[in-house]
């Protein structure tokens, strides 16, 4: 029932994210994360509001107060699960609408009524079905709620290839469940035609068994705002997700890494589990203890190396990339004159 916080640094304040240890809560976690990261909500201006971006038309909109956040004590070290859920609450009941029409405000009691029926179920686990269509789609259930309320945007990466039109035709705009009760009924069946439909949705599924796709990391990554912060669902884990300078990241809540400064966020970049870890700045981090030592010409020969893969991995997404070879350049000459310009080279030896 205790989490370890760990403060970093975030958009130049002293912010805290919670951590877990092994089958934590992570869909409590991944929420208060994202409320406690966008601390600068009322601050924002632009198209990306805190965090959040307009929905559409018949959609909740966001309240007038500001976008619900959280604020830990400077000195919080450890928080408990019931506090987690007393702070999320608080935030649920921010949301009331400033409107005072009779009708409104029936939706709002509504929502918080069935919002009060999924609390609980935060601290196990959410009961989320996707949808292959888009990354944005999920079967509509009572545990959605909680995430329209709170103007989190939840995403998956587990889409069909439209350039499979067998694929596209066997798995159609049906939810995980609705999938699987057609591959048994197909299986069943005495028409060739089914059965064989049934078995190429099931070779989807096989297939796509980390539950993320090249399509959907590709639709991911376009469709992402810059800057957002959101919530990912996978292998029935949420993790909180935010996209940087037009990449995707993962917030590292491993109680492990709870002393480590450079080790804040996990790129996301690949289907196969390939990734690597970058601090508070999306720099690339280095082996543990190494923060504090002196920049030796091995290391910063490391660091182009580490930068070149960086750019190749992203090269390997170059058909979802959404940046012009313009920005790409202006963003890898940012990058390198980062990375060195606080650091001089050392005298040739």
């Amino acid at each position: 029932d205790f989490y370890c916080v760990k403060w970093i640094r975030w958009r130049g304040e002293r912010t805290p994210v919670v951590t877990q240890s092994e089958n934590g809560p992570c869909p409590l976690l991944a929420i208060m994360n994202v409320l406690l990261l966008r601390w600068k909500a009322r601050g924002g201006s632009g198209g990306v509001w805190g965090g959040y971006s307009p929905k559409s038309p018949g959609e909740l909109s966001p309240p007038s107060s500001g976008c619900p956040q959280v604020k830990l004590p400077p000195q919080k070290e450890l928080i408990t699960a019931e506090e987690l859920m007393a702070h999320l609450g608080n935030c649920i009941l921010a949301t009331q609408p400033q409107d005072t029409s009779e009708g409104l405000q029936l939706n709002f009691q509504q929502n918080i009524s069935d919002t009060m029926t999924v609390l609980p179920k935060l601290s196990t686990g959410l009961d989320v079905n996707v949808r292959f269509t888009g990354v944005s789609d999920f079967e509509y259930t009572p545990e959605c709620i909680v995430f329209d309320l709170l103007n989190i945007p939840l995403y998956h990466g587990w889409l069909v290839d439209p350039q499979s039109p067998e694929q596209v035709q066997a798995v159609g705009k049906l939810s995980y469940n609705q999938l699987v009760e057609k591959i048994i009924t197909c299986k069943q069946a005495s028409d060739s035609s089914l059965v064989s439909e049934g078995l190429v949705a099931e070779q989807f599924l096989e297939s796509s068994a980390s539950q993320l796709t090249f399509q959907g990391l590709c639709e991911l990554t376009a469709r992402a705002p810059e800057g957002e912060l959101g919530v990912f669902f996978r292998n029935n884990h949420f993790s909180t997700l935010v996209k940087h300078k037009g990449h995707l990241y993962l917030l590292v809540t491993d109680q492990g890494f709870l002393q480590e400064e450079g080790v804040v966020w996990e790129s996301l970049h690949s289907v196969d589990g390939d990734s690597c870890f970058c601090d508070t700045d999306f720099h690339l981090s280095h082996a543990p203890g190494k923060q504090g030592a002196t920049t030796s010409p091995l290391d910063l020969q490391q660091r182009q190396v580490d930068q070149d893969y960086m750019v190749a991995l992203s090269l390997q997404q170059e058909p979802c990339s959404v940046l012009s070879d313009l920005e790409l350049a202006r963003q890898l000459q940012q990058e390198e004159y980062e990375q060195h310009h606080p650091h001089p080279h050392p005298p040739h030896p």
